[in-house]
């Protein structure tokens, strides 16, 4: 009896040093809901003529066919947020692996199973919907990566460890996106790759042999895929009178929309471009929509928002107790501010036409849900983090 009660008086003591999780960052939250809020309605506003009108019936003429859909992922989503704001940074720690395998594997069978759209293979179907295996990988490869720094420390200098690794994985992924093909995500997955190695320690210097690969991948994948040379082409010159009925449709019409926003825009819901002009205008280029609705002004302040929260996940990251929450906290924030800026970019011509969804506005069930999973992460990252002292 005597050795039970010393073991539960230890056992105590110990309890009292293991450091409580604070509450979830309120700020981080705010703007994730606010943001989902304004998408879930540009969603709606946006997509409506084309539910209407869907030459597939696959709405069957049911104008908020997207809507609801991206109404119940966003509900769904929301849940999925705060069970993941509940688990321990420990547990994505662990799981940091398996996930990676599974995005792996689930790229290996998309050229096998997956479901071919515009040209491309880069969905599977689950029946009452699609999701694409890239985004999973994304995630996968921030809290893998972020576990490897944390366990080779001070070798991240060496090219055996700091290197080799990384860049093979990289490799694979590489691979397996351009069987689909998917430019769009490779750009992305590699720069949140470099993102990490930066963060983790490595050399300056392989960031330039870096770039020069990853040029190098461009050229190569532009010239030997034909539908990456067109784009390329309509980027340089999209206002081509005798391109604006082929490849550079897409583009004129997004300019078009964004012109025609001007500084106050036409109005939520007065938007012209969306009635059957702009294609993927409640997907891809659902941020022509909104500057075309809310005008100059609507899409600043909404971008305004996006910054907020790329800026208060690095605070974030920058007050963590512990590297791996750091490295974690700091790969997704750069993951949305990178497909923001992509995004909107696209829609402006900046860069070439490629498929780049805005986080938390484009229409996709599973991505947002992806999305939302991603912000719990963050969330349970912040309630780790010491509260300030009055």
């Amino acid at each position: 009896m005597e050795y039970s009660g010393a073991r539960m008086t230890s056992h105590r003591e110990d309890l009292r040093d293991i450091p409580l999780r604070g509450q979830i960052d309120l700020p981080f939250l705010m703007l994730v809901l606010l943001l989902l809020t304004i998408g879930v309605v540009m969603i709606f506003s946006a997509s409506f003529a084309r539910a209407y009108y869907d030459p597939t019936d696959e709405t069957g003429g049911n104008a908020a066919y997207y809507f609801i859909r991206q109404l119940i992922f966003a509900g769904i989503g929301i849940g999925a947020m705060f069970v993941c704001a509940g688990l321990p940074v420990a547990f994505y720690r662990r799981m940091s692996r398996l996930l990676l395998i599974v995005s792996l594997a689930l790229l290996v069978a998309v050229p096998i199973i997956g479901v071919r759209v515009g040209g491309a293979r880069r969905w599977i179907s689950l029946g009452f919907t699609t999701f694409q295996p890239s985004e999973i990988t994304k995630i996968a490869v921030i809290l893998y990566f972020a576990t490897l720094i944390c366990k080779f420390k001070d070798k991240m200098r060496t090219v055996r460890y700091g290197i080799v690794p990384f860049a093979a994985i990289l490799g694979v992924i590489a691979v397996l996106l351009v069987l689909e093909p998917h430019l769009s995500a490779t750009i992305i997955i590699f720069a949140i790759g470099a993102a990490m190695m930066f963060l983790g320690g490595v050399e300056k210097k392989w960031f330039i042999g870096g770039a020069v690969a990853m040029a190098i991948f461009v050229f190569i994948f532009v010239n030997f895929f034909p539908y990456a040379s067109s784009r390329i082409s309509t980027w340089l010159d999209p206002l081509n009178p005798e391109e604006r009925s082929g490849d550079a449709y897409q583009i004129y019409q997004s300019l078009i929309s964004v012109g025609s926003g001007g500084l106050s825009g036409l109005g939520l819901g007065q938007s012209r471009q969306k009635y059957l002009y702009l294609p993927e205008e409640h997907n891809d280029f659902i941020f022509a929509v909104v500057c075309e609705e809310l005008g100059f002004i609507g899409a600043m302040l909404i971008l305004c928002l996006f910054a907020l929260l790329v800026i208060r996940g690095y605070w974030l990251a920058l007050h963590c107790r512990d590297r791996y929450s750091f490295l974690v906290c700091a790969g997704i924030t750069t993951m949305i501010a990178l497909q923001v800026f992509l995004n909107v970019a696209v829609c402006t011509n900046l860069i070439p036409c490629t498929g780049i969804s805005l986080p938390f506005f484009s229409y996709g069930g599973t991505a947002l849900l992806i999305q939302l999973a991603e912000m719990g992460i963050v969330l349970s990252i912040s309630r780790d983090i010491p509260a300030r002292k009055e």
